[in-house]
């Protein structure tokens, strides 16, 4: 049975790092991310413009290159969190988190009984289509399989403690972009008010022993907030990294022409 090698490096105290895929349907896609040295690839069901059929063969490509396929489901929806992790996600991602009872509904559907009230159909993505023994197959996905929160709202930062208190959370992510609109501010990482919310959910996941991250499209905002204590890292998207490199590669080709 297939290991989280995200999860294990995470409970080692090692930084991961990742990206996420919002458009790309190509196999290739995830086999050049994992060339490339990422860790994880996050596929947006949010905002990304993917069905289930297209997530389910971009999460059997990425567990074929090593890395750790998650899914930003939609909504705290059972069919949306459970189809994915039946398709071989090794994790989620809930987005919009603000209210404890929120989370405790999402860790009781990515687990099996006794830890939850996920259903169970083994031969799917997730056993890799290997039949396997009930009870160890359920308790080894229990132990591997990770919730992710994405803490991008005002009363999620303002609450966090008593949502991290929920026993089965594996990670929080805070999402910048919507983070700043629920603060009523412009999406200035150096403002006072993101500056002060980050550093409050990054003390506060230190104090529950869950690692911290952001996704964001800044290198200089990310090895920041690294050095404050951050270990999971998403680095961009796929389209950002096609816009950039096309204008880098224009710029200096316009640069170039004689005048």
């Amino acid at each position: 049975m297939r290991t989280n090698a995200l999860r294990q490096a995470l409970q080692q105290g090692k930084p991961v790092f990742g990206t996420m895929l919002q458009e790309s349907r190509s196999p290739a896609v995830p086999e050049l991310m994992a060339a490339a040295g990422f860790d994880f690839i996050f596929i947006d069901m949010e905002h990304g413009a993917y069905n289930m059929e297209t997530v389910a063969d971009l999460i059997k490509v990425t567990r074929l290159t090593g890395m750790t396929p998650l899914v930003r489901v939609p909504d705290d929806q059972y069919h949306l969190v459970a189809r994915v992790l039946d398709a071989g996600a090794q994790g989620i991602m809930v987005p919009r988190v603000e209210h404890r009872e929120q989370v405790e509904k999402v860790v009781q559907w990515a687990r099996f009984p006794p830890d939850g009230c996920r259903g169970c159909s083994i031969l799917k993505g997730h056993s890799d289509y290997q039949p396997q023994p009930l009870q160890q197959f359920t308790q080894h996905v229990n132990r591997e399989n990770m919730v992710i929160l994405q803490i991008e709202r005002r009363r999620a930062v303002e609450h966090i403690d008593d949502i991290l208190s929920v026993a089965g959370i594996d990670a929080a992510i805070v999402g910048p972009n919507d983070l700043a609109l629920s603060l009523g501010i412009d999406n200035d990482l150096s403002h006072p008010l993101m500056i002060e919310s980050l550093d409050k959910v990054v003390r506060a996941c230190e104090r529950h022993s869950i690692p911290s991250g952001m996704h964001v499209g800044s290198l200089e905002a990310l090895t920041h907030w690294m050095a404050k204590g951050m270990r999971f890292i998403v680095y961009s998207t796929d389209l950002n990294f096609l816009l950039k490199g096309a204008q880098a590669g224009l710029k200096v080709l316009r640069e170039a022409v004689p005048a």
